[in-house]
C-alpha cells in the first residue's frame, strides 16, 4: 500500500496549479491591464495578445494535469473501489474536471471570436463600452463569467485533491477499508 507516485502526482498538481493560477492571473492581470490603456480601441487587442501567449502553456498544463490524474487514478484504483468515501471524492473530482475543461474550451472559442474584433472600443478584455457593438458585448459578458468560473472549478479540484491526500493517511485507509470489509462480510452472512 505504500507505493510511491511522486512523478505523476507532481504532474497532476503542477498542471492543476498552472491551470488555476494562469486563469486567475489572466482574469485579474491580463484583462485588468488591458483596461488601463488610454486607447479603448487597443484594449481588446492587448488582452487578446496576452491570452494568446498563455494558451499553449495552459494547454500543456491541462494535458500534464490530465495525464498525471489518469496515472494516479490507475495507481489507486483498488483504494477507489475499496475505501469508503474515495469513489465519491473521485467522482466529484471527475465532474469538476469535466466542467473546467468545458468552460476552458468555451472560453477559448469566445476568445477566438473576440480576437477577430480587434479595434472595437471596449472598457476591458471582458468589459464592453457603451459604444461596443452588441454582438461583441455579448461575447465579452459570456467570457467574463467563464474567466471566473475556471479558477472556481479548478480551485474545487484542488480542494478535492487535498481531501484525497487526507484519505491516504494510514488511519483513514485502514478504517475506510475495515468498514468496507465489514459491510461485505455482513452481506455474505
Amino acid at each position: 500500500m505504500s507505493q510511491r507516485n511522486t512523478f505523476v502526482r507532481a504532474m497532476h498538481d503542477i498542471g492543476l496549479a498552472a491551470w488555476f493560477g494562469g486563469s486567475l492571473a489572466g482574469a485579474v492581470a491580463v484583462n485588468g491591464a488591458a483596461a488601463d490603456l488610454p486607447d479603448r480601441r487597443m484594449r481588446l487587442k492587448v488582452a487578446n495578445a496576452g491570452w494568446a501567449r498563455w494558451t499553449p502553456v495552459n494547454a500543456a498544463a491541462i494535458g500534464m494535469h490530465l495525464v498525471g490524474g489518469t496515472a494516479l487514478l490507475r495507481a489507486n484504483r483498488d483504494r477507489v473501489a475499496d475505501q469508503r468515501g474515495v469513489a465519491a471524492q473521485t467522482a466529484a473530482k471527475l465532474v469538476l474536471t469535466g466542467a473546467a475543461l468545458a468552460v476552458t474550451g468555451y472560453s477559448r472559442t469566445l476568445g477566438k471570436k473576440l480576437r477577430a474584433a480587434d479595434g472595437v472600443p471596449v472598457e476591458g478584455g471582458t468589459t464592453p463600452a457603451e459604444s461596443t457593438p452588441p454582438e461583441i458585448a455579448h461575447l465579452q459578458r459570456q467570457l467574463d463569467v467563464c474567466q471566473w468560473l475556471i479558477p472556481a472549478l479548478t480551485g474545487g479540484i484542488s480542494l478535492l485533491t487535498a481531501l484525497a491526500g487526507e484519505q491516504q493517511r494510514p488511519g483513514q485507509q485502514s478504517s475506510g477499508m475495515s468498514r468496507k470489509l465489514a459491510q461485505w462480510l455482513h452481506r455474505g452472512a
